[in-house]
């Protein structure tokens, strides 16, 4: 019998986070360390990765060196031509988050312009454009979008919502801090489940008590079960009102406190949140679980001459300081954890993580040959990424961490993606 396909779309594809996620590497899993199986119906034919800050495009030559050229764009997602993007199943992507207020509004109608290189958009215009839409929508943002901007808290996140209520999708969210279910890093994120009216997922949706559906039935709930204990005031609900300008212009102004909570769905313009808490009692995966134990090059560890200079920015601080302008102002910050504990998840891996200067963010561990820094394989492996997966000539170590403060925890769309499959495919 004929393994049925999910056909994927990938946007945003950075080193591939999403594809190894659904697709697993050489057929092998994340979750195992790419030693067993990963039953995959999922697969990627069409992929687009353009960093527009760079002129030369490492991360998507690394995607092309990991998975070839076939299929795989390298062009600015925003001027891309949408007939060369296949029909498929499942549009997935980590897109970046901006400022999503709508600029103006096209008379002939389905045309919604967005300011021009926000991002949200050109997902928007592939979802409107093509005569066949992706009846799945899975995406993956900071968690901060559902707080932004600081003037209208969740503004950002209602727009989304209702752009995809307007194009005839229901949506769940959640926050998942992927540490709290066993993975190896504390990276927060929110993770984004759109579905097509005409799926069994949104009839699925329709049948179901809200609450009953964002605590167990859901397929995040299923990937990552939840608490029952929720704080007092419980499911809060509320509709989407207005159109998309509306919302951009008034939702949520002169309020302090943000809408959405971690957790929530959205069907028929009505929104439903609730603050969950992970209920996981598994195994857990600490820093000392990736880290090299043979061998590291020596240009990892800390010069002892700079060790003063690490300890200050990792240090607590209150000290008076004075900007370009010559103000002077007192400066404040907390101390961190130096060396990084090894019996716990892993901080956030940021973007600057590369290369030796000091630094307050960067990973340090405590060796039997001193301190040192993270080396892009452990970088890798804290996103759960096969090792070396970015190494390519010309390519850089600080390049490489580069990638690794832009990725996500493979784990968490493996898990994610599973369940997924098996609601596509009614098993």
């Amino acid at each position: 019998m004929n393994k049925k396909t999910i056909k994927v779309v990938e946007l945003f594809a950075g080193v591939g986070g999403f594809r190894l996620g659904l697709e697993g590497w050489e057929g092998k899993s994340a979750t195992s360390g790419y030693k067993k199986k990963l039953n995959s119906n999922f697969e990627v034919i069409f992929s687009n990765q353009w960093e527009p800050s760079t002129k030369v495009q490492h991360a998507s030559l690394v995607y092309e060196k990991r998975w070839g050229s076939k299929g795989h764009s390298n062009t600015d997602v925003s001027t891309l031509d949408i007939k060369e993007i296949p029909n498929h199943d499942l549009l997935v992507g980590g897109f970046p988050c901006q400022d999503y207020s709508v600029a103006t509004t096209l008379k002939n109608s389905k045309g919604l312009i967005g300011k021009k290189g926000v991002l949200w958009w050109s997902i928007h215009k592939i979802l409107t454009e093509k005569k066949q839409p992706a009846p799945y929508i899975f995406l993956e943002n900071v968690d901060r979008l559902l707080i932004s901007p600081a003037k209208q808290r969740g503004r950002d996140f209602a727009i989304i919502l209702k752009s995809l209520d307007d194009l005839g999708y229901a949506v769940e969210w959640r926050v998942v801090n992927a540490a709290e279910f066993g993975f190896p890093q504390r990276r927060k994120r929110v993770f984004i489940l759109a579905y097509k009216k005409s799926t069994s997922i949104y009839k699925f949706i329709k049948k179901c008590l809200p609450e009953d559906y964002i605590l167990t039935e859901g397929i995040i709930a299923s990937a990552f079960p939840v608490s029952k204990h929720i704080k007092s005031n419980g499911l809060n609900s509320f509709n989407l009102q207005g159109d998309i300008v509306s919302i951009s212009n008034n939702f949520n102004k002169g309020k302090l406190d943000g809408t959405f909570e971690n957790t929530g769905l959205m069907i028929d313009s009505k929104v439903y949140t609730i603050k969950s808490q992970p209920n996981y009692d598994g195994k857990y995966t600490v820093l000392d679980d990736i880290i090299i134990k043979g061998n590291v090059d020596s240009e990892y560890f800390i010069d002892e001459n700079s060790i003063e200079k690490w300890n200050y920015l990792k240090g607590a601080k209150k000290e008076l300081r004075k900007n370009s302008s010559g103000f002077e102002y007192n400066y404040a910050e907390g101390g961190m954890i130096f060396p990084d504990p090894l019996d716990k998840p892993s901080r956030t891996i940021i973007t600057g993580e590369g290369g030796a200067s000091p630094s307050r963010f960067k990973h340090v561990v405590s060796t039997n040959k001193g301190l040192r820094r993270l080396t892009p394989i452990e970088l890798e492996r804290l996103n759960m990424f096969p090792d070396n997966h970015t190494e390519l000539d010309g390519v850089t170590d600080t390049k490489r961490a580069f990638f690794m403060g832009n990725a996500l925890v493979v784990g968490v769309i493996e898990s994610i993606g599973k369940i997924l499959q098996e609601k596509i495919l009614g098993k």
